[in-house]
């Protein structure tokens, strides 16, 4: 499949699949009171969408991956939040392991994502070096 925008990206697609869950959890009435903690996790899962998006628009591979690796970054936060988040029981165990999962998944595609753009700068390098083309 050809990627012609941001939005075609699968780990995109699944980040704001977890951004909607995000949202959803916080909005219940145990976990909005702990309007920070909602702030940092809102903001942690949207980071992991708009970080791809802005790595899609930068003029190279490697700044591409750098952001790549911003956005599976603040997946990771995603799940740290989600503890602080369950330990004072604002989220049930369930809701926990769903989102917990959401945010493996993307960060598992993210990942995926940027060995395939890494492997194939290796290829284009060594293809320019071999004269292939």
């Amino acid at each position: 499949m050809k990627i012609e925008r941001f939005e075609d990206i699968q780990g995109w697609q699944e980040a704001r699949v977890l951004t909607k869950k995000i949202y959803e959890l916080t909005n219940k009435s145990s976990f909005k009171r702990d309007r920070e903690l909602c702030n940092q996790i809102q903001g942690a899962s949207v980071s992991v969408m708009v970080n791809i998006a802005e790595g899609f628009d930068r003029q190279s591979k490697k700044e591409f991956i750098k952001f790549l690796y911003y956005a599976s970054g603040s997946a990771s936060e995603v799940q740290s939040h989600l503890y602080v988040a369950l330990d004072p029981n604002y989220i049930l165990e369930t809701d926990f392991t769903n989102a917990y999962n959401q945010a493996k998944k993307t960060k598992n595609l993210i990942n995926g994502f940027i060995t395939y753009l890494k492997g194939k700068n290796k290829r284009d390098k060594e293809s320019q070096h071999l004269n292939i083309t």
